[in-house]
């Protein structure tokens, strides 16, 4: 009998990490959440009266499979608004967060078996997914001298050895944060149309750079599928909703694909979502206070003790080289949940081969909160010697 797929996936450690932290406090512990990519403080003002109002006056039934056209508008006009990229807003399909994108994604363009390769580290979840609908993760090893991203160098040599139907690119990345300059891009995009691979871009942390702003594959490439998310830049994290702008020709395959798989994205959600684009001065805040929290953890963090730092040139992480404090970077995580109180994620959730030598700070939680995860971690490493 053929073992069946689910007991092949690997759990996404930041959330056992999650289950350890909650367990602790619900035995009376304090602890510092450093481990999930989340905005602290809830969703704008605008995107609760507009659920507020939903709730009120509205069915909240089933939508189209596509989402509700307004919303799939409003984000093909933020594409405009932000880049001066011009969007067909029926290349837009509304999806159940980006978890949800990158299954119908990877479905509507991929054949069974096909390799789609992925940076390592990268999120835990592209290989997770992939594997469990059939498909072959393929890790391409990448570290400071690309700034944790693929480039074409490194791509001629993994599709010499197993060719590639799809690459998966992040920019902002989680775990690193660190992000793909236009030229870079564009040659990522040259490489994929020369190869023959259908390049998918996640965007999810977009609206979050400490320099300049990232840029969009759409902006590229119309071959190229664009994932992107309300959770992050626009903080609605459990409201489950999402987006891809899509090749034309894979539009009616998603169509069908999120008719049998989702039947819609939450109905609730996407009206939510609709005035999320109308509270950029409130995110933009949330922005400017991550920047403050990266700026504490980057001039703390090595007298630590804590190594080499990935450029956190977006997103809100840290990525840290712990090699100089533990060969395991999983149990020093545990140790510093249960001995410091700082729950953070150790790098083999990000990278099965080299994981054990980085750990991950989230920080987009509150500034007092980063503030005293510090002071903990200084105790901490003080006690240890």
């Amino acid at each position: 009998m053929t073992k069946p797929r689910g007991d092949a996936i690997a759990p996404f450690y930041a959330m056992e990490v999650l289950k350890a932290a909650n367990r602790r406090e619900a035995a009376g512990a304090r602890i510092i959440h450093m481990e999930l990519g989340e905005p602290g403080g809830g969703p704008p003002p605008q995107v609760l009266e507009a659920a507020a109002k939903a709730l009120r006056d509205r069915p909240l039934g089933y939508t189209e499979a596509l989402g509700i056209r307004p919303l799939r508008e409003k984000i093909a006009a933020s594409y405009w608004e932000t880049n001066n990229i011009s969007i067909d807003p029926d290349r837009v399909v509304v999806t159940t967060g980006s978890s949800g994108g990158f299954l119908l994604a990877f479905l509507a363009a991929f054949g069974d078996g096909a390799a789609l390769g992925l940076a390592e580290p990268g999120y835990p979840a592209y290989r997770n997914i992939a594997a469990a609908l059939g498909f072959r993760p393929i890790g391409i090893a990448t570290g400071p001298a690309t700034r944790f991203q693929p480039a074409p160098d490194l791509l001629d040599a993994v599709h010499a050895a197993t060719p590639l139907a799809g690459l998966l690119v992040a920019s902002p990345a989680n775990p690193t944060g660190t992000m793909i300059a236009r030229a870079g891009l564009a040659g990522l995009v040259a490489w994929c149309e020369r190869a023959g691979v259908r390049l998918v871009s996640d965007e999810v942390y977009h609206g979050i750079a400490y320099g300049a702003p990232a840029v969009s594959a759409a902006a590229l490439s119309d071959r190229a599928i664009v994932v992107n998310s309300f959770s992050k830049y626009f903080a609605m994290t459990g409201w489950r909703i999402g987006w891809m702008v899509l090749p034309p020709d894979l539009v009616r395959p998603v169509e069908r694909l999120a008719q049998n798989l989702f039947i819609a994205a939450p109905s609730l959600a996407q009206y939510a979502a609709l005035a999320a684009f109308d509270a950029r001065g409130f995110l933009d805040a949330k922005v400017a206070g991550y920047a403050r929290n990266r700026a504490r953890l980057l001039a703390a963090l090595p007298a630590l003790g804590f190594g080499e730092l990935a450029p956190a040139d977006g997103a809100f992480y840290v990525y840290a080289d712990v090699t100089n404090l533990t060969s395991d970077s999983a149990a020093f995580c545990r140790a510093m949940l249960e001995e410091a109180g700082v729950a953070t994620t150790p790098g083999i959730d990000f990278d099965p081969h080299r994981g054990s030598q980085y750990l991950r700070f989230a920080f987009a939680g509150a500034e007092d909160g980063v503030a005293e995860a510090i002071q903990r971690l200084t105790e901490w490493r003080s006690r240890a010697g």
